[in-house]
């Protein structure tokens, strides 16, 4: 007997809305499964440990204890991108080959790091073909720990009388600003949410300048349509000189100084220690944006238009200043903040 189109739309959404509750139910147990150590949402969680790649996966598997898929995530990362960032390496080395091939882990590491993080922040626990499997053998020993430790709690609570309730709290004076348990927890927890998000940001944010300053930089040039013989074609006029390689060496040290000190600001959620690193990173920032200005690896003579040239190059040296100057400040506002914080006893965390 053939079905009617209604019937044949009828059967398609209600499969459709079955595998929709199955899918959120799964998300919900394995999101909320083993509580957490972060005061993050586990999607979160999940997605901020493939956006700094396996550098964000080894932070989130050293200060994550609980949560099952927010470990998951974590080793699955470090496993693809520490293997992709190898293989990277090894190609750069290999004439002729190494670059195409090169390029295509190149294509597949961004299509992976997207794909990963929506999957992540969506909730499921994805898992790429071999990496995940091998990611799941990895988190199975500690799992079963975990187990046994909910398996023996459960015992003691069992095996103990019940404690009697505690007395309520007594009631607390009104003054005038009182706000209830709820949203101070609440407060708390985006409080940090944000540091670890700010962290995790300027992480991934050090390794996308390290990798495109060295293997990149080539693209910053100025670019102009040519058309010949009705065919139109971008040209491209470099601007970095070789002075550029002099600046490097010191942007690479400034960079993975900022990455260690991030992954230890994580670790490590101390008002009196992030405060003085953000200092001391702002003031390596001025001095890797002023070395920059006084190098100056820019020649924007190479470009055709003279006027767009001189213009070029006066932007240039503006928008280098004004970062200057903000780094500055910015410096200088943290420093006297955290003073004012320190003798008035005012550190919230």
């Amino acid at each position: 007997m053939e079905l009617s189109p209604e019937e044949k739309r009828k059967i398609y959404e209600e499969e459709k809305a079955r595998i929709e509750v199955e899918e959120k139910a799964t998300r919900d147990k394995l999101t909320a499964e083993g509580g957490s150590t972060t005061s993050l949402e586990p999607n979160i969680a999940g997605l901020l440990c493939y956006l700094g790649i396996w550098v964000t996966g080894i932070i989130f598997l050293v200060i994550e204890q609980k949560n099952k898929f927010v470990r998951f995530h974590a080793i699955q990362s470090i496993i693809v991108f520490g293997i992709l960032s190898v293989a990277s390496a090894i190609l750069t080395w290999i004439p002729f080959v190494g670059g195409f091939f090169g390029g295509i882990i190149g294509v597949l590491f961004l299509i992976l790091w997207i794909v990963l993080m929506v999957k992540a922040y969506q909730g499921q626990l994805y898992k790429v073909p071999a990496a995940g499997d091998l990611a799941e053998k990895i988190l199975a020993p500690s799992a079963s720990k975990d187990k046994e430790r909910t398996e023996s709690g459960e015992k003691d609570k069992y095996s103990k009388p019940p404690a009697p309730p505690e007395p309520p709290p007594p009631p607390v004076a009104n003054s005038g600003k009182q706000i209830g348990d709820k949203k101070v927890e609440d407060h708390f927890k985006n409080t940090k949410t944000g540091r670890i998000t700010s962290s995790s940001f300027a992480i991934a944010w050090s390794f996308v300048f390290l990798i495109f300053f060295y293997f990149f930089n080539e693209y910053i040039a100025y670019y102009q349509p040519e058309t010949v013989a009705g065919i139109t074609k971008w040209s491209r006029y470099p601007v970095l000189t070789e002075d550029f390689n002099l600046w490097l060496p010191i942007l690479t040290t400034i960079l993975t100084l900022t990455i260690v000190a991030h992954i230890i600001l994580i670790i490590f959620d101390k008002y009196l220690l992030r405060e003085p690193i953000l200092v001391v990173l702002n003031l390596f920032g001025m001095a890797v944006v002023l070395t920059l200005l006084s190098i100056f690896p820019f020649d924007f003579r190479s470009i055709p238009n003279t006027f767009i040239a001189d213009t070029a190059s006066i932007i240039t040296t503006i928008v280098l200043i004004g970062i200057t100057i903000g780094l500055g400040v910015a410096a200088l506002v943290r420093f006297i903040k955290l003073i004012v914080n320190v003798s008035t006893k005012n550190i919230s965390y």
